[in-house]
Formats: structure tokens, C-alpha cells, sequence
């Protein structure tokens, strides 16, 4: 089979012709037809993910597919279902073999394009709002790198769940992007005053940021008493450091937030999160920003335009 493989730490992945995987204990093997990619793709070529496998592996972390087979133990779902799943690496391969337990069940109107580009993105946002921040209908959502691939499926995501969104994205081409997404209020990351326009409309009770850096310094200082700052992320590469007198003064909570994390000490809250989505996806209430879906060999094309910026929402590798 095919597999785009990681051969050494800091070493450009190649495609390679590997042989077939078989599932073990507890496992199922899987038909990859679609395949997200992520920014963390980027950190694990690097080594800099905080599960990074160990080399070499396959890129990957997000697919929809179908079950080809059962390893022992296993009772479903089924050879033939149509299931997404996290598998953490292994998605940029013809096959793929990962723990049963995370499979969940496509329903029928949703394709494996919008599996693949659903789960990492909009399970980050809905468990950081609905879980972790406890976002509320008429609160105002800050969101931070707002036409990125978190970022708009949070503007989508508050939106839908009944908040005031401000988006904050760089240029008027990705704050369109965000605006089509349900956001309410755009404000241009170049913008020299920031945190005055946040406060100018009314200040945040939920910061959303995966960016880090000087937006995450002027969104600080525009939040409310008793706001909640979700660190999602720095892909400024800038990682702020946080003053913890304004967190006293103005009794602010500042949450960190992996979404991976959930599936080792709390893996229901993830599947259910999931269950969630995907009939809403389903239903026509959600629908992923795919701004560019390319066949394997074009894989590294898709990583290059993760690294450049040059993509809005998510960028799908099928196979």
C-alpha cells in the first residue's frame, strides 16, 4: 500500500509503498478515503508535537473511511461501515489500523470528505466552548485567528450556539470567510488598537485563541470580569506569558486546552462530542470549509499550504 511517511525527525516525509497493516487486539483496519490535515502534521515532521510517534510513522490524523476488517476481540463496527476516526497518525496511507473504541458511525448524508475535515476541528472548538468554557446564548465569543481551521469552526460553532462573535483575522478576504461563518463583528488582526475595538463592542466573556502572541496580549486586556481565555494554541510561535495580577484583579480564568488530551482520561466526552456534530452535520447545521481537497500525491503541497497560510478552514487529502 501507499503511505506518506515520516522517515527521520526533521526530514521531508516521502510517499513510500509499504506493506498492508493488520489489526491487532482491540483494533480495526480501515480503508482511508479522506484524510485532514493539521497543523500538528507540521510539529511531528519537526518532532515538536507532544505525540509525536516515533519514526518512522505515517502523517495523519483524522480520516473517514471503511472498515475493512476486525482485529480479535472486535465486534463492530462492521467490514463495510462508513466510520471517522482519530487515529492520532496513520490517515495518509491506503490503510489504516486504529483503536475500535474511537470509531464512530458516518450517518448517511455526510461524505468521508467532511469526515476527514470535521473531527480535529470542530471537536476542538465545540468541546473547548460547550465543556471547558461554558459558553452561554447572548455571551460575546472572541475569536482569535477566526478563518483558520479551529478558528472559523469556532465562529460557526458560537454562532450556532447563540453568542455575540467577534472574528479577528488578517485581511479582508479571510474576514469574509469568517463572516460567512455567522460572525457578527470583524476586526482586521493588523489593526493597531485591538483591544479598543474588543471593548468598543462591548468586551469578552470567551476569548478563543489559537494564534498566541500580540493577539492574545490585547484580547487579554479587553475581557470582562470573571472572562474565560481558552489557550487553544500559538501558531504565531509566540508563546504569551501570562500576568497573573490581571488574572486576580479581574477574576479571569485562563483555561488551557487539548483536545487529544480528552481521548486518554476522558475519551466519552470526545465520542459524544463527536455523536453531536455529526448529526449536525447531518442536519445541515454544520458544514466544514474545505478550501482544498488534493489526492495523496499531492500531499505535500497540502503541508506547504498549512505552512504558508495559504489555505482557509481545512485542506483534505483523499486517496
Amino acid at each position: 500500500m501507499r503511505a506518506f511517511i515520516v522517515g527521520e525527525i526533521d526530514h521531508p516525509p516521502a510517499l513510500t509503498t509499504i506493506s498492508d497493516c493488520t489489526p491487532g487486539p482491540g483494533e480495526l483496519l480501515v480503508r482511508n478515503k479522506a484524510c485532514g490535515l493539521n497543523f500538528a502534521d507540521l510539529l511531528m515532521i519537526r518532532g515538536k508535537y507532544q505525540d509525536t510517534p516515533t519514526a518512522p510513522f505515517t502523517l495523519g490524523m483524522e480520516v473517514g473511511g471503511i472498515v475493512e476488517a476486525l482485529g480479535p476481540g472486535v465486534t463492530g463496527p462492521a467490514p463495510g461501515t462508513r466510520v471517522a476516526v482519530f487515529g492520532g497518525s496513520g490517515g495518509l496511507a491506503d490503510l489504516g489500523v486504529y483503536p475500535a473504541d474511537r470509531a464512530v458511525v458516518l450517518p448517511d448524508p455526510v461524505d468521508f470528505e467532511t469526515a476527514a475535515a470535521l473531527q480535529i476541528a470542530y471537536g476542538t472548538s465545540h468541546v473547548a466552548l460547550e465543556h471547558k468554557a461554558r459558553l452561554k446564548p447572548g455571551e460575546t465569543l472572541v475569536v482569535l485567528g477566526a478563518a483558520g481551521g479551529v478558528g472559523l469552526t469556532a465562529v460557526e460553532l458560537g454562532h450556532l450556539m447563540g453568542a455575540t462573535v467577534i472574528a479577528v483575522a488578517r485581511g479582508e478576504d479571510k474576514l469574509a470567510i469568517a463572516g460567512a461563518a455567522g460572525a457578527d463583528h470583524l476586526i482586521d488582526a493588523d489593526a493597531p488598537d485591538l483591544r479598543d475595538q474588543i471593548r468598543a463592542l462591548g468586551s469578552a466573556d470567551v476569548v478563543y485563541d489559537a494564534v498566541g502572541g500580540d493577539l492574545f496580549r490585547a484580547a487579554f486586556r479587553a475581557m470582562k470580569p470573571e472572562g474565560r481565555i481558552l489557550v487553544i494554541g500559538h501558531a504565531s510561535g509566540d508563546v504569551p506569558q501570562i500576568p497573573a495580577n490581571h488574572l486576580l484583579v479581574k477574576n479571569i480564568d485562563v483555561l488551557g486546552f487539548y483536545w487529544g488530551g480528552y481521548l486518554k482520561f476522558r475519551p466519552e466526552i470526545v465520542t459524544q462530542s463527536l455523536t453531536t456534530l455529526f448529526r449536525w452535520a447531518a442536519e445541515g447545521r454544520i458544514k466544514p470549509h474545505i478550501s482544498h481537497v488534493l489526492p495523496l500525491e499531492r500531499a505535500q503541497e497540502g503541508l506547504d499550504l498549512l505552512k504558508t497560510r495559504a489555505s482557509t478552514g481545512k485542506v483534505v487529502i483523499t486517496l
